[in-house]
């Protein structure tokens, strides 16, 4: 091991010496070479080889020289060499401006010379620095118009700088799909030039890019890759990071014991290396487990944990995320109220990321003056300088020897200072006082809205009580009450067979209206009580018109109510039991408020990438007064129908709900004694991020 040590050792300054002396063999050259376009070649290497070993200023010197030279002898490749590199120099010192305005006219010389490598050099550099500012369609434009050009060169190291480029431009203007494309891309280049740093990284990102996607077998698959690839001595934040990713990709197939394995594992590790942010990562995993193992104790300890590290180190997903863990530990516990507490904090939260601007890089390095490349000038320049220093120095000991003047000076000088200190402190805690009345007045009115949102939300609750009391009350007792009478009848042999057969539909009636009652009841109050989460699926739209239609059949007949099928096999993502809900109280409702020969029709079409469905009928209609009471959950509005039917007032509020839960819309449109139409829109992919 040690021998190993001194070769490397060895190597390494071997390798410096002989940079080093190829900086000194290019120098030497080039100070007797003739100024002519070799001497300017000769200074761009040298150029090329001072950029390498980080070494600007020196850099910077030769560049404006090789310009002025390659400006006199009209050499425009010169030119266009020399005004990359300086733009080059410029980024490193991340002034961004200076340096764009270096690549446009490095572009310019290398199009008058139809240098296409040179020009796509200049867009893959102009795309990276508009990345790194924010702006990235510009990037993705001129990163893209410089790939094809490296791919016919086989050129790796800038087609692996290009795609990389590339994929962190399409994820951040939310192009997942593109993202992962190029990821792959990166990753196949830096796998055939064997850079292990970015066959990490490219592998990394893929693994994100589909934990994102909610592909999590895949994510599973990379990160497991990344896992093995990482060295344990040099990797360590990044493996305090994969492991509790990872055991979070398992917790999403609820299989436990792998999920814990990773994650118990990320947290020690994390510890160990005192590293929070890992930390933070594996406790909220791990509280997320515990939740979903019903192990509530446990799971509130990790979770307040968690919520202290983040708000230590500032790190506002991870306590996003937590926020949204406490409000399902409250809510499994029965602390509505803690749980309401979280969720005004999710949401304020979740509001200020989504403000958050692109991000910024204001240049704050003065700009290089490019005229100042004589060396004559600057020593010139320097020997003023330290002309007015000595004059001052001069000047400085006359001043000294006068005693009288000094004292006097020091006397002003003391006085001065101690008013100024005076004026400082009294200034100072008036502030602290301004301060401090500031954060009370903030805190008071803070308070103040807390807590009327909470009445407002109570208000809201005591509607909702009220409300199912008196459906309870009236509807579900009418027809319960019914039917035990009917029963009654037949246990005192009241009736005779005759009237039996008579009363069955109504009796049937009451029933279906009872079980509807309950049906929307319970959906409707699981989804106000609890943070339903839609599963979402593909499926086939057309099935479920099918399916619902069917159950309608009857009716439609009783009614001779003519139904038309226009929909048509399309896939829609959304939970799927959700909508067949939706859609069976639209086509209920549609056959209730229809007459005798009315005509209802199902349809659904694509319309700007998202599926319209639409439940029309030849009915009743609504006047415009009641349009607006019926997606109300405080309105309790409902109507009779055509015969004489009964609603239970909560249908389309479910109705609402469950549509907006899947991330889609409705509404209705209708004239009164026309007709109406119910227009739902729902996502046909998963939405991107």
């Amino acid at each position: 091991m040690k021998q190993f040590l001194i070769l490397a050792v060895c190597l390494i300054t071997f390798i410096g010496f002989s940079q080093n002396e190829r900086i000194d063999d290019l120098t030497v050259k080039l100070a007797y070479q003739e100024a002519d376009s070799t001497k300017v070649d000769l200074s761009l290497m040298l150029i090329n080889e001072l950029y390498a070993i980080k070494d600007y200023k020196k850099a910077l010197r030769y560049v404006n020289q090789t310009a002025k030279l390659s400006q006199e002898l009209k050499y425009t490749k010169g030119l266009a060499e020399s005004t990359y590199y300086r733009a080059l120099i410029y980024a490193e010192r991340n002034d961004y401006y200076n340096a764009i305005d270096n690549y446009d006219k490095s572009r310019k010389y290398y199009l008058q010379i139809s240098d296409t490598l040179g020009v796509a050099k200049v867009s893959n550099s102009i795309g990276l620095i508009e990345i790194k500012r924010g702006n990235y369609n510009i990037g993705l434009q001129n990163s893209l118009s410089a790939i094809e050009i490296f791919e016919n060169q086989n050129l790796y190291d800038e087609l692996s700088t290009a795609y990389s480029n590339l994929a962190e431009a399409y994820f951040r203007t939310n192009q997942i799909d593109k993202a992962i494309d190029f990821n792959f891309k990166a990753l196949d280049i830096n796998q055939k030039i064997n850079e292990r740093d970015g066959i990490i990284s490219s592998t990394k990102n893929i693994a994100e890019l589909y934990a994102l996607r909610k592909e999590h077998r895949k994510a599973i698959e990379y990160y497991e890759k990344v896992l093995k690839m990482l060295n344990p001595t040099k990797d360590k934040n990044l493996r305090g990071e994969i492991l509790p990713r990872l055991g979070s990709q398992y917790l999403e197939f609820k299989e436990y014991d792998k999920a814990a394995s990773y994650l118990v594992e990320g947290l020690k590790y994390n510890r160990k290396q005192k590293n929070q942010e890992g930390v933070l990562l594996a406790l909220n995993a791990i509280g997320n487990l515990n939740l979903q193992k019903r192990k509530v104790k446990l799971a509130e300890i990790q979770l307040n944990e968690a919520y202290g590290i983040a708000k230590k180190i500032d790190n506002k997903p991870a306590l996003l995320e937590n926020y949204k863990l406490h409000i399902a530990l409250d809510s499994t516990r029965g602390y509505f109220q803690n749980a309401f507490f979280w969720q005004n904090k999710y949401y304020d939260l979740k509001e200020e990321l989504l403000k958050v601007d692109q991000p910024e890089f204001p240049s704050e390095i003065e700009p290089i003056n490019l005229n100042d490349s004589n060396p004559i000038e600057e020593e010139m320049n320097n020997f003023e300088e330290e002309g007015k220093e000595e004059d001052t120095t001069q000047a400085k000991k006359t001043w000294l020897n006068n005693p009288l003047v000094v004292y006097g000076a020091l006397a002003s000088s003391l006085i001065l200072l101690t008013l100024l200190l005076l004026n400082y402190l009294k200034s100072n805690s008036y502030r602290k006082n301004l301060v401090k009345q500031k954060e009370k007045l903030e805190q008071e009115k803070i308070r103040n809205e807390a807590i009327l949102e909470q009445t407002h939300h109570l208000e809201e609750v005591n509607q909702v009580k009220d409300k199912l009391f008196s459906i309870v009350s009236h509807d579900l007792k009418d027809s319960i009450s019914s039917i035990k009478a009917f029963i009654d009848l037949l246990k005192e042999d009241s009736i005779s067979k005759e009237e039996f057969r008579a009363l069955i539909p109504e009796l049937s009636e009451n029933a279906n209206n009872a079980s509807s009652l309950l049906f929307n009841l319970l959906n409707w109050s699981k989804s106000q009580m609890q943070n339903l989460e839609p599963n979402p699926e593909l499926f086939n739209i057309q099935e479920v018109f099918h399916t619902k239609m069917n159950l309608v059949e009857q009716k439609v007949e009783d009614k001779r109510i003519v139904l038309i099928d226009e929909s048509q096999r399309d896939f829609i993502y959304a939970d799927r039991s959700m909508v067949e809900i939706v859609i069976q109280n639209l086509i209920t409702n549609a056959v209730k408020f229809s007459k005798t020969g009315d005509v209802i029709t199902v349809s659904n079409q694509d319309v700007n990438g998202k599926s319209l469905i639409c439940v029309e009928d030849t009915g009743v209609g609504i006047s415009r007064e009641n349009i607006d009471k019926l997606f109300n959950a405080n309105k309790n509005f409902t109507t009779v129908g055509t015969k004489n039917e009964k609603g239970t007032g909560l249908g389309l509020t479910i109705a609402k709900d469950l549509v907006e839960l899947n991330g889609g819309k409705i509404w209705v449109e209708s004239t009164l004694n026309v007709g109406s139409k119910f227009f739902i829109e729902l996502p046909k992919a998963a939405p991107q991020a």
